[in-house]
């Protein structure tokens, strides 16, 4: 199945190269399409990441990406 993320490349809390990479290993053969979300009041208090439908936020890039994965479609 297809997966939809998509990341901020304004937010404060990732790194936009390091998100990629964590997200290309939980979501092999995935696009991750990379730009402004509208999503900035809270993309200015945590990390945050788009996918599925879904905003996922954590404290930092790591616990955003392990709340990510299970709504990774295999």
């Amino acid at each position: 199945m297809r997966n939809d993320i998509r990341i901020c490349d304004k937010c404060k809390h990732t790194k936009v190269k390091t998100t990629l990479s964590k997200l290309a290993a939980i979501a092999p053969e995935t696009e991750v399409k990379v730009g402004c979300k509208s999503y900035c009041g809270p993309c200015q208090r945590y990390a945050f990441i788009f996918i599925n439908g879904r905003y996922v936020t954590g404290a930092t890039e790591d616990e955003a990406i392990e709340k990510a994965k299970k709504y990774v479609k295999k």
